[in-house]
Parts: C-alpha cells; structure tokens; sequence
C-alpha cells in the first residue's frame, strides 16, 4: 500500500512538472500554447510512462511505438516528456527555457530531424493523424513481411494526441475513413475534448457526435471522463493495445487546468498565462510560486525507473531476437538492414528499361508504368498507389497484391479519392523507413498540395507521380488542365520537379528520383511522346544534371529550352531551321531543381551566357522562365486556363507548334541587344 502511494506522488509530481515547465516556458517566450499541455500532461504521462514501447537510450529502435502529437501548437507537452525521459541527443533544460528562440531544439511545433525523438513535424491541424495511419499501415507492412514464427520483430503501436482542430480539419476524416476501412489494429488516436478553440468554444461551429463519427468508420471508441482520473487512463490505454480495430479514445478535459482565472477558457490557449495566474497556478498544484523551471529530482527518477528501465529491458530483448532471425532468415535479415539505414540493393537499376527511337513513341505514364515495374522487382519496399486512378495514372504493380483489410503484405494501395489523406500517409510511411509513391491528375496535386510541402519540409523520400501534365489532357477541359502547377511546386523549397520530354528520359527520372531519396514529383503526360533516337541526339542520361544539351550546332544562333512534351517540339523546330541555313542548339530541362545544383561551369557550357538569343516552350505557366531566358527572351507559355477540344487543336490554338517556335527563334536572332 505503501508502495502505491509512492508511486501516486511521483506521478503527480511529474505530471506538474510538465505542466510547469510548459507554464515558465510559454512565459518566458511571450509566445506559445500552455493550456493543452496543462489539461493533458496526466494523458501524456499515462501512455508514456506505463505504456508505451520506448527506449529513451535508443529513440530510433526500429520496433519502438511511434508517438504523434498532432496539435503541434502544444509542443512544449512533448518538450517536457523528451526532457524528462532523457531522450538520447534530445531535449535539454536551456532548450526548453530558450523555447521558440533561435537554435533551440524547441521550435513553436515539432521538427522532424531537428529534434531528437520528434517523430513527425506537425504544424497544420491534421497533418499527424494522416501521418499516423501511414506509420500504423507501414508497421503491418513490416509485420506481414517480416515477422515469422516465433519471431515476431515487429509489434509496435502508434498512438497520436489530436483536438477538436485535428478533428475539424477534413484530412482527419481521410485518413480516418481509411484506417477504419483497412482496421488498422495498431492505431491510437487520443481526442483531447476541451470544447475550446481559439475564437471561443467548439459550439460555435462544432456540434457532431464524434464518437458516432468515428464508430461510422469502424473504429473502436473509449471515453474517460477526466483527464485527471490515471487508473482509469491506465485501464483504456491498456485494453487498447489488444484491439483488432483502430481505436478512438476521447478524453475530457479542461484546458488550462488549475489556473484559477483562465481554465476552461480561450486565453489559455495560446497566450502565456501571465506571472501572476502562474503564482496562483502553482499554488493549486502546490508548487512553488517563485522562481521557474522548476524539476524535481523525483520526476526524473520516475521517468528512468519507469519509461526507462522497461524500454531497455524491450529493446535488449528485441536486439537477441533479431540475432537469432538473421541467422534462420539471413536473406530477409540483410533486406531489413538495407531498409533500416535506406539503401538501395546493389544494381537496383540494372535493369531499367530503354526504349528504342519511336517517332510514335509511347505516353509518358505508359512508359513510367514500365520503370516502376522494373524497380518493384528490385525493391521490395517500394510500394504505393493512387486516388482511385492507377488505371488512369498506370502505378499498379503488377506482380504484387493490394494492400487489404487483413492483408497487409501486398504493395499496392487503394487510397479511395482522397488526395490530402493520400500525401500525408505517404509521409507516414516513409517515416517508417519505406519507398511509397502516390498517384493522381496533375490538377488535383492542388489537393494534396499541404502534405507536399511536408514532405519537403522533412526531406522525405516520397515520390509523388503525377499524370495528365498539361493542355494535353484535351477534352476534360480546365478543370483537368493543369497550367500554374510546374511553377507551383518548383516554388517550394528541398522539393524536386522532373517532367521528362520522352520514354527514356522517364527512365532516367526514375532513376535520378531512387537515388536522391528526396521528395520528387515526376510530371508525366497522358498524350503518346516521340521517343528521340539517342543515337542521333544526346543520351537521356543527361537527365541526371536537371538540363542538357540535347541537339547542337556548330556556333549556334539561338538556344530552344522546354521541358516534357515541349522538347520534341523543340526538336522539330531544330530541324527546320538547320534547314534554312539557322544553327541552333535544343536544351532539355526535366528539372530546374536539379540543373540549379550543377557547377557554376556545367551551367554556362549548357546556357553560354554570351548567347542571348533564347526561345522557352512549356504548356504552362511563363513566370519564372526568365531565368533562363533572361529579361528579353521568348516564352511560349500559357497565360490563361485552357479550354475543351482535342489536345492537337489545343496545341495548335495555344501556338505550340514547331513553325511557331521558328518563328519566335528568327524574332530572338533578329532583335538588337545592347549590354545591360
């Protein structure tokens, strides 16, 4: 009984603790959220301390159970619990009192990679619940693949802390939808039921029965009616991790709990609480009013005995097990240490296709289906799908299954219509270690267009394949006619374009894409591309420099640059004018990217700063070309949305046309320039 006791008074003072030091560091920063770490501080210290699967020494144990806190905004609550743990490489006390400064490990949301035992960055209401359904479906990817009798490697569970913001944002019901539907077992989303958001309480435009949302999904619903009441925290997050179906647990809770001014109340979401409501805070917790930063010894003897011991005992267990699999299984024993430190087989693109010269040619999502087949066969976590499309977008892995309720080995996944869920569980599995690809209309990456920028915001090597590039999707009309797009993702930092001009220029973006390992988009066309004749032009492996020179002359007049389907036009008006007695040179540039990372030499031999005379062709939008170009080039572009007709009238309509492109080439040659 003493014991017991004991052990109730270290928990609560390490629960004050978290709450505290959230308290002192939102004040010290004038900046932050301290209300949600307050109210579920009690939540966050359950299912770490009792638990969760974690080795503290050991943050990237590939069987640890991943832990998301989707309402980044209440950081400083893992903050704490990194700190407190004493997660190797992780969170130090001055971090925390220089919360949201420069150079902290305590930005204002969680950074992946920044931060030692982040596991996901969670910035956008959402975002680390759809992240999570991946990790949940990459765990039983792992499981299915991996796990043999008496060998059970992987097991983990992935638990993420969600609000009423997570809850309202439709990413949630996504990948909400989604996970019901597989009935991922291993998946925990915590709702932290505060019935406050910033403007006030949820009933002013909140009122569903979340919990009859979330059985509608199938998933399995719990409810603790206070956050504070730890058995009772302790009983459903115990019985949850023998669920057979993803699991909702919906805590009530009072934000800004035990400030005696602001509980329950807006201000304490995201406004420090102000010295004084923390005096009177801490009396209620009965802390000490003065000073900050306060951490007793006996919260950190909590966590090591608790957390700690038992996450050594697991992973040292774990490390025997997979010792003795390697030696009965050394053929998938060296396959999981390749996807543990991502690498890639030796000569996983040996066998690549190359297309023979076509003036026929093939679509460039045709020829996409024939490399992503040849690398599926080489890589076994290479796996993805599409937004009910891969008839359409060709992603389809042909010698494996889909991924299924139950049957989780396959490698093809059916993500429904739901794009921004689709990015976003991409991320998740590529957190876990996996190569996923996810596909769609090249107009609807608009859809997925927040969960893109994660990607590059995390450096994560997901490849996002998108079809049906331009005016070339015909009589679908603008609303299928992607225009602004290239230039819309070309604008986002760490993230790569490559729209290829031909089959074997597909085949080199895919193998560019494999071994960068970073967040791609590989633009393709839904209209047949002449496959050039390398033979007479320049090998496709120029692609590996983001622009090359493709066709050249001896002292050429003019340069004719494009990108994807443009190039073969390029190509056309090359020819015409070697006719004509014009010398030119054509530049293929599937990746502005790529192209800008080369020698400052590489660049000026492929664009001679001397020779100014320049014509850009791509059917989307010009701005930014004029880097190529310069201030008095050409672009031939687009300026408006396109319109409903086949794709060669719109080709024509819209001026891409080889003659066009002469012309525009005689106009640059003829025209005066005078130095800058």
């Amino acid at each position: 009984m003493q014991e017991k006791r004991i052990g109730i008074l270290n928990a609560q003072t390490t629960i004050n603790t978290l709450r505290t030091l959230a308290m002192d560091a939102v004040q010290k920063a004038n900046s932050g959220h301290p209300g949600t770490p307050m109210a579920l501080a009690p939540v966050a210290y359950s299912l770490w301390q009792y638990c969760l699967q974690y080795d503290p020494a050991n943050p990237t144990w590939i069987n640890r159970d991943r832990f998301v806190l989707s309402n980044g905004h209440a950081s400083m609550l893992l903050y704490g619990l990194l700190y407190l743990a004493q997660v190797k490489g992780s969170v130090r006390l001055e971090d925390i009192q220089q919360f949201r400064q420069l150079g902290s490990r305590c930005p204002g949301h969680p950074e992946y990679l920044h931060t030692a035992g982040v596991e996901v960055t969670t910035g956008p209401l959402g975002q680390g619940l759809a992240n999570s359904v991946g990790m949940a479906l990459a765990a039983q990817w792992k499981a299915a693949r991996y796990n043999k009798a008496d060998f059970e490697l992987f097991n983990y569970q992935v638990y993420a802390i969600c609000g009423d913001g997570c809850l309202m944002e439709g990413i949630s019901s996504e990948a909400a939808s989604l996970a019901g539907h597989l009935q991922l077992p291993n998946l925990c989303w915590i709702y932290d039921n505060n019935h406050i958001t910033i403007e006030g309480s949820t009933n002013l435009a909140f009122t569903e029965d979340v919990q009859k949302r979330f059985e509608s999904y199938g998933w399995v619903v719990r409810h603790v009616a206070d956050a504070n009441n730890l058995e009772a925290l302790h009983h459903s997050l115990t019985q949850i991790r023998n669920e057979t179906k993803p699991c909702l647990l919906i805590v009530d809770s009072q934000i800004g709990y035990g400030a005696p001014h602001k509980q329950n109340t807006a201000a304490a979401h995201g406004e420090p609480l102000g010295q004084e409501e923390i005096k009177l805070t801490k009396k209620a917790y009965g802390w000490p009013e003065e000073g900050a930063f306060e951490v007793p010894k006996e919260a950190l003897d909590d966590f090591a005995q608790g957390l700690g011991a038992r996450g050594h005992a697991q992973t040292q267990a774990w490390d025997a097990l997979r010792s003795a699999y390697a030696k009965t299984y050394p053929e998938l024993a060296t396959e999981l240490s390749l996807l543990e430190n991502q690498q890639l087989p030796a000569d996983w693109d040996a066998n690549l296709p190359i297309f023979p010269a076509d003036s026929q040619g093939m679509a460039g999502r045709a020829a996409s289906s024939k490399v992503l087949n040849a690398i599926a066969k080489q890589i076994p976590w290479f796996l993805g799908g599409s937004a009910d499309l891969a008839p359409s977008t060709k992603t389809w892995i042909e010698a494996s299954s889909p991924i299924s309720t139950g049957a989780f080995e396959g490698r093809n996944l059916h993500f429904g219509i739901r794009e921004h869920a689709m990015g976003a569980i991409l991320n998740g599995l590529a957190l876990s270690h996996l190569l996923p690809y996810g596909s769609t209309f090249f107009t609807f990456s608009d859809y997925l267009k927040p969960s893109l920028r994660l990607s590059a915001l995390m450096g994560l090597p997901v490849t996002y394949v998108f079809t049906h590039d331009s005016i070339g999707v015909g009589e679908d009309g603008p609303t299928h006619q992607p225009i602004e797009h290239l230039m819309a993702l070309r604008a986002i930092p760490g993230f790569t374009v490559l729209r290829p001009a031909d089959a074997n220029e597909v085949t080199e973006a895919w193998r560019s894409i494999l071994s960068a390992r970073a967040p791609t988009a590989i633009i393709l066309t839904r209209q047949n591309l002449p496959t050039l004749d390398r033979c007479r032009y320049a090998p496709a492996t120029g692609v590996s420099q983001g622009a090359y020179v493709l066709a050249d002359s001896e002292n050429p007049q003019v340069i004719l640059m494009g990108t994807g389907s443009e190039v073969s036009l390029c190509i056309q008006a090359f020819e015409i004018l070697k006719t004509q007695g014009i010398s030119s040179r054509v530049v293929s540039m599937p990746s502005w990217e790529i192209f800008a990372r080369q020698p400052a030499e590489y660049r000026e031999s492929v664009f001679p700063s001397a020779l100014r005379a320049r014509v850009a062709v791509e059917a989307g939008a010009t701005l930014g070309w004029e880097r190529y170009v310069g201030l008095d080039g050409a672009i031939l572009g687009m300026h408006d949305f396109g319109q409903s007709a086949p794709a060669d009238v719109l080709q024509s309509h819209f001026g891409f046309t080889a003659s066009n492109i002469v012309e525009l080439a005689h106009e640059q040659i003829r025209k005066p320039r005078h130095r800058l």
